[in-house]
């Protein structure tokens, strides 16, 4: 799941539902609702002219209000159920895919390629020194450290690909039909683009570092195989960043 845009990544928008007033079941739906015509929906009954009674008439009013409340309720259910499934696959934080939503696509993913034979690549990615950002300036600002390197990212990848926060400073891309070598090369934007772009802090400029591992995802695979290469080789280019001082 990929973030919709730079101005939109930051914390999720809560949810909020329009009460809707239980429609009552009177004459007065009648007036509310011209589109409604109680001949149709008397002949569809198969009810007479002649026993269409003022009670008779009255009850298929209650019972025309009655469905269409019911309707209002099954689109309000509909539009909730959408709503918390989203809300169910998207970071706390940030408006990307959660770990769950993530591994789940990994797993997609994989699946392609048994079925396929065409591998993906997996980027896993972690941000450097944020535990200074946060003891320096405060959790706010790694808050708006985290979300930068997310906007980051997602300036630089296709609509195709996929990103995720896999927890704290752990931020997982999917690139689709993708080499290893194409991966690389996208890390390496990434990582250019960050440099090229650091995040600014009321007038400050706070530099991030992010190291990356990269790993196929290819058919015989797990999502937890695969992440635990991935994060060894970060792991590894991490280490070289310092003892090149990067």
């Amino acid at each position: 799941m990929k973030v919709q845009g730079p101005g939109q990544v930051g914390r999720a928008q809560p949810i909020r539902r329009k009460t809707i007033e239980r429609t009552k079941a009177t004459s007065s739906v009648a007036a509310t609702s011209p589109a409604r015509n109680i001949a149709d929906t008397a002949s569809v009954l198969g009810i007479p002219a002649h026993e269409m009674t003022p009670k008779v008439r009255n009850a298929i009013m209650t019972l025309m209000a009655e469905v269409d409340h019911m309707r209002n309720e099954l689109e309000i259910a509909h539009r909730r159920i959408s709503e918390l499934e989203k809300l169910a696959d998207q970071d706390s934080l940030i408006e990307i895919s959660n770990r769950r939503a993530f591994v789940r696509e990994m797993t997609r993913m994989i699946s392609y390629s048994d079925r396929y034979g065409i591998n993906s690549s997996l980027i896993f990615l972690d941000m450097n020194d944020l535990k200074v950002i946060n003891d320096n300036l405060g959790h706010k600002a790694g808050d708006e450290a985290l979300m930068h390197v997310a906007r980051v990212m997602m300036m630089n990848l296709r609509d195709s690909d996929i990103i995720g926060r896999l927890g704290g400073d752990e931020f997982g891309i999917i690139l689709p039909k993708a080499s290893e070598q194409n991966a690389n090369a996208k890390a390496q934007q990434i990582l250019a683009s960050l440099e090229k772009n650091p995040l600014r802090i009321s007038g400050k400029e706070i530099p991030i570092k992010v190291a990356y591992g990269i790993y196929p995802l290819h058919s015989g695979l797990s999502p937890d195989q695969a992440l635990d290469h991935a994060d060894k080789k970060m792991y590894s280019h991490k280490q070289d960043m310092k003892k090149n001082n990067l």
